[in-house]
């Protein structure tokens, strides 16, 4: 647990430049800093915030590469991503080798594996967690399936959840489980949990298809093409993020896209339903204290997206010509 001077950190109490981290001894600077300015968001506030949501947020991150995604003069201010670990990083924070694409040394990738780590990272300004699908060291097999939805211009998160429903229905046929989340910006992430051997050779293709498939059956609202053209009033969605070089910004991240800090946050199937019928966008956003409190009352909606196991039928590949793979 964290502690300020034997206390727990539970509230948005100020932070000293020292915390005591599970018996490590972080030292912390700039918590005055305010880092989401129509807010006045600060970067204890971030800290405070990573803390609470802690036990929550580690069964997502744990063995997972996560590349770094810093704002160190806040989301206004130019931001950087970072993948190898930089020099001052403590030894006592999991890091795992990955090949480059293009050769040379390996990339030697945090692991976000405890509270101590998290608290690090986000002293780093690191706001935004981006995990890969997989989880070391089996970084061929993602754990699941994601498509995510993008709105084009004149396009919204509620034109998103209509393609979630899409998704869901086309899924519904092989009784497979799917699981959205607000992505905390403008968009959806839809997951489909596997936990099996299956590989990315059979997953990226298999979402490239039913991406596809889906534009031919929703030409006015979806489209697949990986090029930014023609995406004006449509919902992009995204099936390269089913890659072993890419990453998917973690469920309850704080996201950077605004200049209010909103929360990657799980919805339920009739809560998206609800906010399509009532045309209610604002449903759809979470700030860090309303992901805390609503943790607290309904718990971890995304919970089966770490254990449960679902294999894709043959027929399900077949429809989508995915050769005859059995998973």
């Amino acid at each position: 647990m964290a502690r300020i001077g034997g206390k727990l950190l539970k509230k948005n109490v100020p932070l000293r430049h020292i915390l005591e981290v599970d018996g490590r001894r972080l030292q912390l600077s700039n918590l005055e800093k305010v880092l989401y300015p129509e807010a006045g968001f600060t970067k204890g506030q971030v800290i405070n915030y990573y803390v609470r949501i802690a036990r929550t947020i580690l069964p997502y991150l744990k063995d997972r590469a996560i590349t770094l995604k810093r704002y160190p003069n806040g989301v206004m201010a130019k931001h950087f991503y970072e993948k190898d670990k930089p020099r001052y990083t403590p030894p006592w924070v999991a890091t795992f080798p990955v090949p480059r694409r293009a050769g040379g040394a390996d990339i030697r990738y945090i692991m976000i594996n405890d509270l101590p780590t998290l608290v690090w990272c986000a002293n780093l300004a690191n706001l935004e967690l981006h995990p890969f699908l997989h989880r070391a060291p089996a970084i061929d097999q993602p754990t699941a399936m994601v498509f995510d939805l993008d709105p084009g211009e004149n396009a919204d998160i509620l034109d998103c959840g209509r393609v979630a429903f899409f998704l869901k229905d086309l899924f519904a046929q092989w009784k497979l489980a799917l699981f959205p989340k607000v992505s905390g910006s403008r968009g959806i992430q839809v997951y489909v949990p596997l936990n099996t051997k299956v590989t990315y050779e059979v997953v990226r293709p298999l979402a490239k298809s039913i991406a596809e498939h889906l534009e031919r059956e929703h030409p006015d609202l979806v489209i697949a093409e990986m090029a930014k053209v023609s995406r004006a009033g449509k919902v992009f969605i995204d099936w390269s993020q089913n890659s072993d070089f890419k990453t998917t910004v973690s469920v309850y991240s704080l996201r950077a896209k605004r200049p209010f800090p909103f929360v990657s946050m799980p919805v339920a199937w009739e809560e998206l339903d609800r906010a399509l019928s009532k045309k209610d966008r604002r449903s759809l956003d979470f700030s860090p204290g309303a992901a805390l409190e609503r943790i607290e009352t309904l718990g971890d909606l995304f919970a089966p997206v770490l254990k449960l196991k679902q294999r894709l039928p043959a027929d399900l590949l077949k429809r989508f010509s995915i050769g005859n793979i059995v998973c």
